[in-house]
């Protein structure tokens, strides 16, 4: 039986609500909602974040996956990486890395190289156009999350790491 968003079994108990085009079980609705309500907005910040970044890197023709694989290959410091270790570095896992390393090479600010252990994988390591580049974006990047940094004190923003953590099951 359907109601008002809201599905019902043959007894008449909720079990299943509609919540921001997401079915979610609803046991205790009261916890549910609540819980359900903040990981909507985990999710829709994380979005809002990421379309910021990529919205002030534009002028640059890099996207925010870009510049995360940029990141990452910055912090090998030099040392080639395999795409499956930028994927698992990555902050939303893409399974178009390839691609995004295909551009970022046409773009002269990567290469790849055959890896010698293991023909077939590549190596890909960070040009100096890369590094040079890489320094404007972080200053982008920087402006952007400065207005949001006041929105939370250091105690605050340490607060919301530990639950999303602790969400994490860490």
């Amino acid at each position: 039986m359907k109601q008002k968003g809201r599905l019902k079994n043959k007894n008449g108990i909720l079990y299943f609500k509609k919540f921001n085009h997401i079915f979610v079980p609803t046991n205790n609705v009261h916890v549910m909602n609540e819980y359900y309500s903040a990981v909507y907005e985990i999710i829709r910040t994380g979005h809002w974040i990421t379309d910021s970044v990529s919205r002030e890197l534009k002028e640059f023709d890099i996207y925010e996956p870009q510049y995360n694989v940029l990141r990452i290959l910055r912090g090998a410091k030099g040392k080639p990486i395999s795409v499956n270790t930028i994927l698992e570095s990555m902050v939303q896992r893409s399974s178009n890395v390839t691609r995004i390393v295909d551009k970022l090479a046409a773009k002269g600010l990567v290469e790849r190289t055959l890896c010698p252990e293991d023909r077939r994988k590549m190596d890909i390591i960070i040009t100096k156009n890369g590094l040079e580049l890489l320094k404007k974006l972080d200053k982008k990047v920087e402006e952007l999350h400065k207005p949001m940094m006041n929105n939370l004190s250091s105690e605050e923003a340490n607060t919301l790491k530990q639950l999303i953590r602790k969400l994490r099951g860490y």
